[in-house]
């Protein structure tokens, strides 16, 4: 599986630089993914725009990387623009470039990601971290395939197919006043909505061991296969990150060359109930006020992990969710243990 497992050089969860998995890994052989299979091959001829919506870690970029492989515009680029990830006052010059002159230090014409998809694909990903302002221009690209570099005195025509993805729910962010209603009604032509790994379980064998003999590879650690009993535990978790975690699971797995090194997470954090429950002896005894204090922490832990996970790691956010404050959200996150990286601060 030499060719087939280098594929995973980028990652399977999907970032920028990355070769597709085979469909067999992609897809598996879960319903909902069959579902997702049929909209991608129905759609992907039609040069229409498609949203992509889903938790993060589902994998959209790799299904948008599908639907640009199998779409006529196959031999043109690929350009990927990672929204959150560019600063708020380069995101237009980096969308839709700049002429000499147009503000300091704009020494020369500079093309933008919506230029350079020409004859191809341009993939916004999590495109609700779109200001009002570029949402407005990415419309009118939509709608009449112009748009207009900064400093230009002409729009510019270009033909490119848009695919979007987005881990929120954009109608709640219409009815905040932070996403423009005329623009999902464009992005959203076709919507394609990809399952959480929970809501595929029957995948997860398949695409661990893809995992896993790709980073063997890659690390050159020989591995056998995982046991029965680890997979169970892995088909039973919760996975609130996804095909993400189970990647990053897999290589820590490859390189402590030992199940024991993902046995802790897949045990203290499994979704399941009975996960909490104490092995009982014959002859023993067992303390239920301590392990029904221990099954609580253990999931109220949970829950307060989903919930930010909801609110994308918002604090505030989640504390109101919660109807706790904020202040005893930071004192129950470091009572369970959780990074302080692991949460951002919530926006101004």
């Amino acid at each position: 599986m030499g060719t087939a497992t280098r594929q995973v050089q980028s990652r399977l969860s999907g970032e920028t630089n990355f070769t597709v998995p085979p469909d067999e890994v992609v897809f598996g052989q879960s319903e909902a993914m069959r579902i997702v299979r049929q909209k991608l091959e129905k759609v992907a001829g039609a040069n229409i725009p498609v949203l992509l919506q889903g938790e993060s870690g589902t994998g959209k970029e790799i299904i948008a990387k599908l639907i640009h492989r199998r779409s006529p515009w196959e031999t043109g680029p690929f350009v990927k623009v990672n929204c959150p990830a560019i600063p708020g006052t380069l995101v237009e010059s980096e969308l839709f470039g700049y002429e000499k002159g147009a503000f300091t230090g704009a020494n020369g014409t500079k093309p933008g990601r919506v230029e350079m998809a020409q004859n191809g694909t341009l993939f916004l990903d999590e495109i609700a971290e779109l200001e009002m302002g570029l949402q407005a221009k990415l419309l009118q690209l939509l709608q009449d395939g112009q748009f207009c570099p900064i400093g230009a005195q002409e729009d510019k025509r270009i033909d490119v197919r848009v695919v979007c993805a987005t881990n929120r729910n954009l109608e709640e962010e219409i009815d905040q006043g932070s996403f423009r209603q005329d623009l999902y009604y464009r992005i959203n032509v076709v919507n394609i909505q990809l399952p959480s790994l929970r809501e595929r379980t029957t995948d997860i064998p398949y695409i661990a061991d893809f995992l896993r003999q790709a980073y063997s590879e890659k690390f050159n650690r020989p591995t056998q296969a995982l046991s029965a009993r680890r997979l169970d535990m892995m088909q039973r978790y919760h996975w609130p990150g996804n095909i993400r975690e189970l990647e990053n699971m897999m290589k820590r797995f490859v390189i402590l060359g030992s199940e024991d090194a993902i046995a802790i997470d897949l045990s203290s954090g499994n979704a399941n109930s009975s996960s909490f429950l104490p092995d009982v002896p014959v002859n023993g005894s067992i303390s239920l006020k301590k392990v029904t204090r221990q099954a609580t922490r253990e999931f109220e832990k949970k829950i307060i992990l989903k919930t930010l996970q909801t609110h994308n790691w918002n604090r505030k956010r989640a504390a109101s969710a919660l109807n706790i404050s904020y202040r005893a959200l930071l004192y129950k996150l470091k009572e369970a243990g959780v990074p302080g990286r692991k949460v951002s601060e919530p926006r101004n």
